[in-house]
């Protein structure tokens, strides 16, 4: 499974992120990811939305404008099929 490193531009601390899968809906690049292995029951995720591109390195954010991420949810669960999402 594709992971992502992220690093809190406030600590600097990184995290690692698994991809569960990736879109692209009107040239903006998303991301659901979460901080567990695909073996896990119940795991958090989250969607990120690609912001910036600077040499070898893309920046996202975590995407939390309701309306934005209640619509990119609908096309990630319509996606994952075999997800269970709440």
């Amino acid at each position: 499974m594709e992971t992502v490193i992220m690093t809190d531009p406030r600590t600097g601390e990184e995290s690692e992120f698994y991809v569960l899968e990736q879109t692209c809906i009107g040239g903006v690049s998303y991301l659901l990811v979460t901080e567990d292995d695909e073996d896990e029951e119940e795991s958090l995720a989250y969607i990120l939305k690609e912001i910036q591109t600077e040499e070898d390195d893309v920046i996202y954010e975590i995407v939390e404008d309701e309306v934005e991420l209640n619509a990119i949810f609908k096309v990630f669960a319509e996606l994952l099929d075999d997800f269970e999402f709440e």
